[in-house]
């Protein structure tokens, strides 16, 4: 029997401070995502980076309509059903797109056309809805960045803002010429080119005044427009009537206290940050006399949150690091750039039902929030799985939906693509988070992601995970409790290498050692010195013995290694089991290991593993795990969404199962397919396939549990997919 580790210790305050909330509460559900790249036409090659930046959506809320900077154009999505969206096409540009608006039957588009960051120009295109045609443009004498309309669609903000060149003198401002405000007269959607107002904001700001570098434009029910000047950290109020500035002032400063500041592969809650600046981005008005900003931060500063001003200029509420360790709770915080941590950048509002509702989007953490505005302090609901990059968002409470759009395309490095993502009001618990940790007795998070192994104790619904080498400062072992949903994240112990954390270490398998520790495989990468070898650590994490892979083995080593690690038998008998990622040296193609090894007598042998066929990417193991006389193996291939095909969990026979001596002919095991993945990743929450599933376990009541791992949300969409089987029997 395996005596629990101190893990199973539940703290009351980490199973209390969990910000998930009741059942009983309308939630926000994924209902689908759309690849931006569906939308390419078939003279434009597949493969060409798309980005879906800035969206909204027709007055019916039928039709998405969204910016793709890169491609030059304006994108077009078909949501009559939300659940099936189709592509809708798109208009090319001359120029970079960089925000649109629909009033009523036309798209106002919003177009950089400079030559240079010294020569700014752009022009706002109109495109009519239906005929997609494109009617006439303005010129708008810079480059323009945000546009918003005006409730009564009279007239058009838009902000100019002259971007400043990041990689001169280290992007510092001024960087001339200053940017400004436009008004644009509008009539049944059509802008009078002849009638644009300019309000010039120089000199308002105390940092740089003569440079005012307007970034976000918003418009209350007044006809008041709100300006962010992001780099300048200011805020100014603008009489979209009269063109006045009737109120300007500093968005000020945060100090932050107990906040992850460096970039150290540890998730640590305990740095400071003094007087750091808002500088907000986006800006939504509440109702005519409150406006919310996200402090995403430029140049100077980014105060990882989100802040209510009232139009004189007074706080009313400022989440400080609050929505960060929501955001951390989920597994989703960036250690790898976090300087500005989680990056609130992306704003919406809008009224659901009774509930005023809040969204705020982290571009580094890839969720967004969803508050209530309750008057004084908004009231967190629930966090939504967004993509990489989620930059532009809509509600659309007439349809009871909302929408994301993803910014970053990634295709060039084979990995995801951007979407858009839909989310549909309704009663019923949340889909997302699976899986989530709380705050520990010192009120910060846990501090956990990219799981990438996982292991059953022998109590039903009892499980352990632990992290790769994403944080390399910090690797751990986390104690999770299924029983609840979502799975909850309970305890977490660091691997330590005399009293430090240790390093040269990618964990990726565990297995309990019977007797409160685990043995742990660990993939090693020659280039990087890290060591291909089993770990065996005690119930505190601390290492008793290090077992290296023998010279026999390592003569053909590559860096797709240990990948899971289970056991058979027990006493003199005890063998620990452990799955080979991919083809080694001395390896047919198509075939890797699975090893074996006696740690009572130090005894290798091995068999060979037969993989499936690809024809793109490359399919290896991820997981192994040992139970009721079989051996189950995560097979996967490495591709992702549309392209991923092979995600299958696979069985083979103990009694098939004859490892042998290293150095002569390892037989070939007999596979049979025991539960293939698809349809359980792309329904699990309605998004996009993810690539790494690396975690399979079965409980001590035979349950059987999948874990995908989401590479500390470094180029991946973040989202930690806890999927529960149910019981091993109906899973083969």
């Amino acid at each position: 029997m395996h005596r629990k580790s101190p893990l199973f210790a539940l703290t009351a305050a980490l199973a209390a401070s969990v910000s998930l909330p009741a059942h009983a509460e309308m939630m926000f559900n994924r209902i689908a995502s759309f690849a931006v790249a569906d939308n390419l036409p078939a003279d434009i090659e597949k493969a060409t980076p798309t980005s879906s930046e800035i969206i909204t959506a027709s007055e019916d809320g039928n039709t998405l309509v969204y910016s793709d900077s890169p491609l030059g154009a304006v994108g077009f999505i078909d949501i009559t059903d939300p659940k099936a969206p189709k592509a809708g096409g798109i208009v090319k540009i001359e120029g970079e797109p960089t925000s649109v608006v629909v009033a009523g039957g036309k798209v106002l588009a919003a177009v950089n056309t400079s030559e240079s960051y010294t020569s700014p120009s752009g022009n706002l295109t109109v495109i009519d809805l239906a005929s997609k045609a494109i009617e006439n443009s303005c010129d708008l004498g810079g480059q323009p960045d945000s546009v918003a309309l005006s409730s009564d669609k009279s007239f058009l903000a838009v902000a100019i803002e002259n971007e400043r060149d990041e990689d001169v003198n280290d992007g510092a401002i001024p960087q001339m010429p200053s940017g400004n405000l436009k008004i644009v007269p509008l009539a049944d959607g059509v802008p009078d080119c002849a009638a644009i107002r300019t309000v010039e904001l120089n000199g308002l700001a105390a940092i740089v005044p003569e440079d005012a570098e307007p970034e976000f434009v918003d418009i209350n029910g007044q006809g008041e427009i709100v300006v962010t000047l992001q780099e300048n950290n200011h805020i100014a109020i603008v009489d979209g009537k009269t063109g006045n500035v009737v109120s300007h002032f500093p968005a000020g400063a945060v100090t932050l206290d107990k906040v992850d500041t460096k970039k150290d592969g540890k998730l640590s809650f305990t740095g400071t940050q003094e007087n750091v600046l808002r500088e907000p981005d986006s800006a939504k008005w509440l109702d005519d006399n409150r406006f919310v900003v996200a402090n995403e931060g430029d140049w100077k500063g980014g105060a990882r949150g989100f802040t209510i001003f009232s139009k004189t200029g007074e706080v009313l509420y400022e989440s400080g690091p609050s929505f960060e360790y929501e955001v951390a709770n989920l597994g989703h915080y960036p250690e790898h750039r976090n300087k500005k941590g989680v990056e609130p950048e992306g704003l919406a509002t809008g009224t659901f039902g009774d509930d005023r509702l809040i969204f705020v989007g982290s571009e580094r953490g890839l969720l967004v929030g969803v508050y209530k505005d309750s008057g004084a302090e908004p009231e967190f609901i629930q966090a939504l799985p967004s993509g990489i990059g989620p930059e532009g968002l809509i509600a659309i409470p007439s349809r009871n939906l909302f929408v994301t759009a993803n910014e970053t395309d990634l295709v060039e490095d084979g990995l995801a693509r951007s979407h858009v993502m839909i989310f549909e009001r309704g009663e019923g618990p949340a889909a997302y988070p699976m899986i989530a940790a709380g705050l520990t007795d010192e009120g910060t998070p846990l501090g956990w992601g990219a799981l990438s192994a996982l292991a059953a104790a022998d109590e039903a619904g009892k499980l352990f995970a632990a992290s790769d080498s994403a944080y390399s400062g910090q690797p751990s072992i986390f104690m999770i409790d299924a029983t609840q949903t979502p799975a909850l994240i309970t305890g977490k112990i660091v691997v330590t290498r005399n009293g430090d954390p240790a390093q040269k270490l990618d964990i990726e398998g565990l297995v309990g050692d019977g007797e409160g520790g685990f043995w742990l495989a660990n993939e090693g990468d020659a280039a990087k010195l890290v060591p291909h070898a089993l770990i065996h650590v005690d119930d505190k994490g601390r290492i008793k013995e290090e077992v290296s892979l023998p010279v026999e083995l390592l003569a053909g080593q590559t860096r797709f290694g240990l990948e899971g690690i289970t056991t058979t038998g027990e006493g003199d008998d005890l063998t620990l089991v452990m799955a080979v990622q991919r083809e080694w040296g001395d390896d047919p193609k198509g075939q890797t290991k699975l090893l074996a090894y006696k740690p009572g007598t130090e005894e290798w042998s091995a068999v060979r593993y037969p993989l499936e066929a690809t024809e793109t990417g490359w399919i290896g193991l991820s997981e192994i795990t040992a139970h009721d006389g079989k051996l189950y193996v995560i097979e996967r291939d490495n591709l992702i969404g549309a392209e991923a095909k092979v995600k299958r969990v696979y069985a083979v026979s103990l009694d098939g199962f004859k490892p042998a001596a290293l150095g002569g002919e390892l037989p070939v095991v007999e596979k049979t397919l025991a539960r293939d993945l698809m349809a359980d990743l792309k329904s699990a929450a309605n998004g996009y396939v993810v690539d790494k599933v690396e975690g399979f376990a079965i409980d001590g009541n035979g349950d059987a549990y999948v874990v995908t791992d989401n590479d500390g949300v470094d180029n991946s969409s973040g989202e930690t997919l806890f999927i529960r089987l149910g019981n091993i029997s109906a899973v083969n």
